[in-house]
C-alpha cells in the first residue's frame, strides 16, 4: 500500500498543493513552520480521521477558509483508489471514494493505514491514561473499521449519561424528587454497559496480541535489552469476571455501576467503564516497589521510573509493535516519521532507520537533510515559502 499522489485545498498552511509520490522513502526537508509536517498529517488524517497534533478539525482548515479538502490516490495490490475527505468544522465532514460519496465520513477509516512516529509519542509513556487509551482505540479501528461506530456510540452514551448524572446530582442535593430521572439513568446504564463491554473486550484482545510485538521491538531499539524487559497490561476500572465475554462483561459493568451509584451522583460523572481504564507500561529492571518479574527482579512502571532514553525506546516500541501487528494482518502500512530523528541519539536513529527501511512507503520530515539517516535515502522534496519542490 502506498500513496501515489496527494492534493490539498485550504488544508493548514496550503491554499493548494499537489505532490506526486512513489513507493520507498520520501523525505520532506524544510525549516520548522514551513509546512512539511502538514503534508504527512494530511495522509495520516485520511487513515484515522483525526490528527496526531491537534484534538479538533478547526486548526486543520486554513485561516479564512470555510473548509479543507484532502485527496489522495492510494495504490493497493496494483489497484488505485481516490480517497477524499472534506473537513467542515462545526458541520459534518464528507468523504468520497472514486468521487462517490460515502454514507458516513467514518466509512473512510481503514482504507489507507498509517503508523506515525513523532515527538508527541513521548505522551504515550509520560502522558495521561487517555493518551494510551487513544493509542489502543486508534489501532483497533485501523484493524477493524466497524469499531469506529462502537467507539462513537460509547462516547455519545458517556456524554449523555454524564449530563444526566450532573443534573441528578444537583437535584439530589436540593432534595427534589427524581424517580423519572432514575428510570432514564437506567436506560443509559444499560447502553453504557453494552457498548462499553464490546469496547473493553476488543481492547483486552488487542493488548494480548500486541504484547509480544512490544517486547520484540524494545529488544531491538533499547541498548542491551531483552524481549522480556518491556511489558504492557490492561487495567480495567473494575474487577473482571472469571469468564471474559461480552455478556459477562456487560453484567459486571452493570453491577459495578450500581455499586458506584452514590459516588457518581455526588461527583456528577461516570466512574466506571473503558473511559476510566489504563494501559500499564512496565520495564523488568531497576529497584523499588513493583511487581516481581518471572525469573527474578522487579517490574517497574515506565512512567516515573524510566530514564528519558528508556521512555523514548518504549514509545518507539509501541509504534513499531503497531506496525508489525498491522503487517501481520496482511497489510504493509505507510510509515510516517515526523521530525522524530531530531529527538533521537545517533544509535537510535540508525536502529529505527534500519527497522523501517524495508517498508513499502516511508514518509520522513526533517528540518535539515543531515537528520535523515543514510539507510533512508530516497526521493527528496524541499518545503518552504508555501511550495513543495522535488530536489534533483
Amino acid at each position: 500500500m502506498y500513496v501515489s499522489h496527494l492534493s490539498l485545498h485550504d488544508f493548514r498552511s496550503y491554499a493548494t498543493a499537489d505532490v506526486p509520490l512513489e513507493p520507498g522513502v520520501t523525505a520532506f526537508i524544510g525549516r520548522n513552520g514551513q509546512g512539511k509536517t502538514n503534508l504527512v498529517e494530511a495522509i495520516d488524517y485520511l487513515s484515522r480521521l483525526s490528527s496526531h497534533r491537534v484534538a479538533t478539525d478547526a486548526p486543520l482548515v486554513r485561516a479564512g477558509a470555510e473548509q479543507a479538502v484532502v485527496r489522495a490516490a492510494v495504490v493497493r495490490d496494483g489497484r488505485t483508489a481516490i480517497l477524499e475527505i472534506e473537513l467542515n468544522p462545526g458541520r459534518a465532514n464528507r468523504a468520497r471514494v472514486n468521487k462517490s460519496p460515502l454514507p458516513r465520513a467514518r466509512d473512510l477509516v481503514g482504507l489507507v493505514r498509517t503508523v506515525v512516529f513523532s515527538p508527541e509519542d513521548l505522551t504515550l509513556v509520560k502522558g495521561d491514561p487517555s493518551d494510551r487509551r487513544h493509542f489502543l482505540d486508534d489501532l483497533l479501528v485501523l484493524r477493524t473499521p466497524r469499531l469506529a461506530g462502537v467507539r462513537a456510540d460509547y462516547d455519545r452514551v458517556l456524554r449523555q449519561r454524564n449530563s444526566l448524572l450532573k443534573t441528578m446530582g444537583a437535584a439530589r442535593r436540593g432534595g427534589r424528587a427524581q424517580e423519572s430521572a432514575f428510570e432514564t439513568l437506567g436506560v443509559w446504564d444499560e447502553n453504557l454497559a453494552r457498548t462499553g463491554a464490546e469496547l473493553l473486550l476488543e481492547r483486552l484482545g488487542l493488548v494480548d496480541q500486541l504484547r509480544p510485538y512490544v517486547g520484540k521491538a524494545y529488544e531491538t531499539v533499547a541498548r542491551g535489552a531483552s524481549r522480556d524487559d518491556a511489558d504492557i497490561a490492561y487495567k480495567p476500572s473494575f474487577e473482571l469476571p472469571s469468564r471474559v465475554d461480552h455478556a459477562s462483561l456487560t453484567q459486571a459493568l452493570l453491577a459495578e455501576v450500581e455499586r458506584r451509584r452514590g459516588d457518581e451522583l455526588d461527583r456528577g460523572i461516570s466512574l466506571v467503564g473503558p473511559h476510566r481504564d489504563e494501559l500499564l507500561l512496565s520495564l523488568g529492571h531497576g529497584s523499588g516497589e513493583a511487581d516481581p518479574v518471572e525469573g527474578g527482579g522487579l517490574r517497574l512502571p515506565v512512567k516515573g521510573y524510566a530514564s528519558h532514553g528508556e521512555s523514548w525506546s518504549f514509545a518507539l516500541s509501541l509504534r513499531l509493535a503497531s506496525y508489525d501487528l498491522l503487517r501481520a494482518d496482511g497489510d504493509d502500512p505507510i510509515l510516517i516519521l515526523d521530525d522524530v530523528f531530531a529527538e533521537l541519539d545517533t544509535e537510535r536513529r540508525a536502529q529505527l532507520a534500519d527497522l523501517v527501511a524495508g517498508a513499502e512507503q516511508v514518509l520522513v520530515t526533517a528540518a535539515v537533510a543531515a537528520d535523515v539517516p543514510l539507510a533512508l535515502a530516497g526521493a527528496r522534496f524541499l518545503v518552504g515559502n508555501g511550495e513543495v519542490v522535488r530536489e534533483g
